[in-house]
């Protein structure tokens, strides 16, 4: 038992900090964030033995931060119109008004888009391994991402169009 609980301690403080920063960018809030990472750190715990392989934790331990997320998302409904919290640099190189349309554009998209695009553009994850760390097929992800960043584009377009009109 306290080797099971020394390797458990060892992988997740490993991960802690990513983990969090992850469930920040996904949620938009540090408070939520350490709720967050806190209950999924508590569920992975309760089924570390599902892990077979240490050497997929991260990958293991980020689906299950993904999938708390993507529950306090849809069980919050002002959560899903918060600003996306400012520690992913969407648009970089953007002045402060376009940076804010692009964060107003990204809180309204759905969980699942929101958590595609933080994957790909805020952890820097390919499909597959968006894929793995969501627990989806591939082609989900790649279509999931697709209709985000249309979204992305077209909520921050409207967004642009309406601060050019109150000038």
């Amino acid at each position: 038992m306290a080797d099971r609980r020394e390797a458990f301690d060892r992988l997740t403080q490993a991960r802690l900090d990513r983990a969090y920063r992850l469930a920040a960018t996904i949620l938009a809030g540090d408070l939520e964030a350490e709720d967050a990472v806190h209950d999924a750190a508590v569920q992975a715990w309760t089924r570390w033995a599902t892990l077979r392989d240490e050497r997929r934790f991260e990958a293991w331990f980020d689906r299950i931060v993904v999938n708390v997320c993507r529950d306090r998302l849809r069980r919050s409904a002002t959560s899903a119109r918060k600003i996306v919290d400012s520690s992913i640099d969407i648009a970089p190189g953007k002045v402060a008004g376009e940076d804010h349309a692009l964060r107003q554009a990204m809180a309204s998209l759905s969980p699942d888009h929101r958590i595609v695009i933080v994957l790909r553009f805020g952890e820097d994850l390919d499909i597959a391994e968006s894929a793995r760390r969501t627990g989806q097929r591939e082609g989900t992800v790649k279509s999931r991402l697709h209709y985000a960043l249309r979204e992305v584009r077209a909520a921050y377009d409207a967004a642009h169009r309406s601060r050019g009109a109150d000038r």
